[in-house]
């Protein structure tokens, strides 16, 4: 984890002064549980996470709402201002800060959307398959939240129908039994003998 880290840090901005990183997955991969651990090993970076961006009404249509809130501050090197969703409530709350700072995490479904592509620095794909995910998402959330959970998984699928992000993503993150393994994505197109990653477990290709 702190090599990537260390990769990551090394990249050129891509955001104003900013290397926005998209973690990107089906709901239920472990997206979060990577980004706090990436988070970490980056030195406390800042974390964007889009269930904050969308809401009950706009479960993939939020992309103006992350232009105006996040994207366009942070490209000009200014503090960002969001408005988390309450999903209990169903309401927006007070903003919320996110600092410019060298690394910043977006983490969350369709973080790797065509729209967010161009600001990206890198697109990290969690490699669950799909039904294997919205298993473990359901299991997260209980019996209680079943009723959301199928109107979720239709959602989800349109939005990937027409805006996949997995072939764009630059690199894979598998989760083993003990941490991860972090290998070239679609995006790399990589020669027959990049694809064997080195033993810490990333590509020395990108």
């Amino acid at each position: 984890m702190h090599d990537l880290a260390d990769r990551l840090r090394g990249l050129p901005p891509s955001l104003g002064p900013v290397r926005l990183i998209g973690v990107d997955g089906h709901a239920g991969s472990g997206k979060s549980t990577f980004t706090g651990r990436l988070a970490a090993a980056l030195g406390g970076a800042p974390v964007l996470h889009l269930d904050d961006i969308a809401s009950h009404e706009q479960l993939f249509t939020w992309t103006e709402r992350l232009s105006s809130q996040v994207l366009t501050p942070l490209a000009q090197g200014e503090c960002a201002h969001y408005t988390p969703y309450d999903w209990g409530a169903r309401a927006f709350g007070t903003p919320h800060p996110l600092p410019p700072a060298p690394v910043v995490l977006i983490e969350g479904v369709g973080a790797g959307r065509r729209a967010l592509r161009p600001h990206l620095a890198r697109l990290l794909w969690m490699e669950l398959p799909r039904d294997e995910s919205w298993s473990r998402g359901r299991r997260r959330d209980g019996a209680e939240q079943r009723e959301f959970w199928e109107g979720w998984e239709r959602a989800e699928r349109a939005h990937f129908t027409v805006d996949p992000s997995r072939p764009h993503a630059d690199l894979l993150v598998l989760q083993r039994r003990e941490g991860y393994e972090v290998v070239p994505g679609p995006k790399s197109h990589p020669e027959p003998d990049d694809g064997v990653t080195q033993s810490d477990g990333f590509p020395a290709m990108w």
